[in-house]
């Protein structure tokens, strides 16, 4: 599940509407890892976290969006800027390990699951 990094209303949709999306269309049985994907992770800069307190924030602090994947119980946390390519080759590989977490040791598919491309 992906979110804007440079859109807090993003991650609280994720939170509040899509966790539920794909619990019951595509993870019912809890057998499909879930990660979360914030993107756009340029938007966030060193000035950014120099701002006044009391300014509403246009960014979500990496420390947020980590807390609030957990609190959905999802498997995994990443971030990447596809505009600077920060994190992007890491970001596949977490995701291909994390889908081979879905196989046995034959390599076939865990009995019960299915790949789903959303």
């Amino acid at each position: 599940m992906c979110y804007s990094i440079g859109d807090p209303e993003s991650l609280e949709s994720l939170q509040k509407t899509w966790k539920n999306v794909v619990e019951t269309h595509f993870n019912y049985d809890e057998s499909m890892p879930v990660i979360v994907l914030g993107l756009k992770r340029d938007v966030r800069s060193k000035a950014d976290y120099g701002g006044n307190v009391n300014e509403k924030r246009q960014f979500v602090y990496p420390q947020e969006a980590l807390r609030i994947a957990q609190e959905m119980r999802c498997d995994r946390y990443c971030e990447c800027s596809a505009l600077t390519g920060e994190l992007c080759r890491e970001v596949f590989e977490d995701i291909a390990k994390t889908a081979a977490m879905t196989t046995t040791s034959n390599g076939g598919k865990t009995q019960g699951t299915e790949c789903s491309v959303m």
